[in-house]
This record gives C-alpha cells, structure tokens and sequence, in this order.
C-alpha cells in the first residue's frame, strides 16, 4: 500500500476550516493508500506571536513531501504580503512549481451567472506559469513617501520558463483529449499574452509556434489578454487549455472561478510534474467569516481532489468530484458562498456521506 507524506498548512482566517473538512473527505475516500499528515504553523496568527516566518530547513523539508495542502494566508493585522510571500511564494519559488494550474468547470447549470451557458460550455484549464513575470521581485522602489517617488516592478520572462509551461500545456491537451475518447472534441490550447503592447512578451508568441510544431494534432489559438477575458465571459466554450503569464494567468483565473460559480468552488495546484504540489482553494483568508462555521469548504474539498490526482490515485479524484457534481446539481448544497444556509461542517458531512456511496 502506498503512503503519501502530506504537508498541511491551515494558514489564517477560515483557512483551518476549510481545511478541515478537506481532510475529512480526503480519509473518506481512502482506498488502497494510506498518508501521513505533518503539520506546519506557519501563517500570520504564528507570526504575530513569534516574528518567525519560513525558515529554509523547513522549505528543504517541504520538497522531501509528496504534497502539501494549504487553506488561506492573510490577516488584517499583518503587512499585506509579508506572509504570503514567505509561505506561498517560499513553496512556489523553493520548489521550482512552475505550474500554476486551475480547472474552470461547471457543475451546474443555476451556478453560472451567464446566460444559457451549460456545464459543458464551461470547462476548460488555464495553465499559468507560476515563477516568473512581476512576481520575480525585480525592482523596488526609491524615494518611498516623497514627491517624487519611483516604484518599480520588472516583468521577467525566460526562454527556459515559459518552453516548459507551454509545453505542459500541449501535454495537457493532449491528455484531456484521451479522456474525452475519440467521440470528444479535438485537444486545443490558447496562447494569452499583451505581445502587441509588451513586445517582450513576443518570446511567448515565438515559443508558443515553435512548441506547437511538435503537436501538429493539437489546434493552437492566440488571444490578447483583453479579448480573452471578453472571450471568457461571451463564448467560454472556445476554450480547452489555455497557457499563460503569471500576472495574466492570476487575474483570468478569478473571472475563471465566478463563471463557474463564484470562488467558493475554485482550486488550484502549484505543481512540479512529477515531482512536487501544493493544492489549495484560491479564495482568501475571509478574516470577517473566521470562527463562525459558515465558508463554503467546497473549495479546499475540490483541491484535495486536484491533490489526490497529482498523486496518482485518480479513483479517488473522481469519487470527490461526483460527490460534488451530485450534491450541487441537485441542489442540496445550493451555493457555493458563505450564504448557502448550511455551516461549514454540515457541507463536509454532506460530501463525507455522498463519496461513501
């Protein structure tokens, strides 16, 4: 029987929450595989009463780990950033998890606030490359406070970096292909990039066609930052993979998530292939709803899925994922917010009881 060591960071907010339930249905499904749990403290309630943010032993530990799981960092107490560069950024940079990777699928139709749009005309994955761009913390910022402040950020893009992302897009094509069978639609991806306006982002469009010849089965689309986020909202059923930048791929995903339903329902994985993973919902920390047992954990239960698939245990993936997709359709749980009428707990037991089917 195979064992997993997994990493857990509750972090801040409804963070340990969300988490818990998370745990729950993932001990619900465990068949033929078995995981331990380590615990990490570090959020911003650990920092605030030791000053301690991640140390390099325990980033050098976290790579000895199958996967980690992590609810939410922030705190309104905190400077914003210092935390979540420590925790998420320590994992996504001392692990080199260049993928970003978020599913957009709808499970039912009443949870999509555009018209006449189904679940089979929302479901696609943006692959974002997860290490570079602005979040490379090149720049600063001079004279901070005078008149004549500067602030600057530069965007920083690799050849290295952004082959493997478009790589791993195409693979990913082409796997979400297979899936479909032969009756399905033909594998797709998307190039989105600002290289009309950054023309540094040209390595992205020159990279995307030289990539693409090695998949001449694999249809291959480009869209402008601005008309992906209108072709998301008008015609969301264009898409099948779409690849791109840090900074773009952040912001595409939260209108991802509220087409899909809201950001109750998100996840996403920070993922080495083959190597390492962090899973976690993408909503926040929520500080106005922590300690009242009302966020939606559906979240953190659909990144535990993402988590279990990572590993290779893809009949348990998809028992999470029915159970949801049945609890939702039917309307049982009938938001994906902290307004669904049912408490935190009571949504995990739902899960809990339904994967047991």
């Amino acid at each position: 029987m195979k064992t997993y060591n997994i990493g857990v960071l509750g972090g801040d907010g409804i963070g340990p929450e969300v988490v818990r339930e998370g745990l729950r249905v993932l001990q619900a499904v465990k068949d033929g595989f078995d995981y331990n749990l380590i615990d990490y403290p570090y959020g911003s309630e650990h920092y605030i009463k030791t000053k301690e943010l991640v140390p390099d032993r325990v980033i050098e530990e976290w790579r000895g780990l199958d996967a980690v799981y992590l609810g939410a960092i922030g705190h309104p107490a905190v400077e914003v950033g210092l935390v979540e560069r420590s925790v998420i950024m320590g994992l996504r940079f001392g692990l080199d998890l260049y993928v970003n990777l978020r599913p957009v699928k709808l499970y039912t139709e009443h949870l999509c606030p555009l018209k006449d749009k189904k679940p089979a005309d929302v479901n696609f994955v943006v692959a974002r490359e997860n290490t570079e761009d602005a979040y490379a913390g090149v720049g600063g910022i001079f004279k901070k406070g005078k008149p004549d402040e500067v602030a600057i950020a530069e965007m920083v893009f690799t050849r290295r970096g952004t082959e493997r992302i478009i790589h791993y897009g195409f693979e990913l094509a082409r796997q979400r292909a297979q899936e479909r069978g032969s009756g399905g639609r033909k594998p797709k991806v998307t190039l989105v990039d600002k290289a009309n306006a950054i023309r540094a982002q040209d390595l992205w469009t020159r990279v995307f066609e030289e990539v693409g010849k090695e998949y001449p089965e694999v249809e291959q689309d480009h869209a402008y930052v601005d008309a992906c986020c209108m072709w998301m909202v008008k015609n969301p059923e264009w898409f099948d993979v779409i690849v791109t930048t840090n900074l773009f791929g952040d912001i595409i995903t939260d209108l991802g998530a509220m087409i899909q339903g809201g950001m109750g329902i998100a996840a996403s994985g920070n993922i080495h292939p083959g190597k390492h993973g962090m899973f976690e919902p993408i909503h926040g920390s929520a500080p106005k709803y922590a300690g009242q047992n009302v966020a939606n954990p559906l979240g953190a239960i659909a990144a535990a899925a993402m988590m279990l698939e990572f590993l290779g245990e893809k009949r348990a993936a998809n028992r999470i994922e029915s159970a949801m997709e049945s609890l939702l359709a039917s309307k049982r749980i009938p938001s994906v917010d902290a307004k669904s009428g049912l408490t935190t707990t009571e949504i995990g037991d739902m899960v809990v009881a339904e994967v047991a089917k």
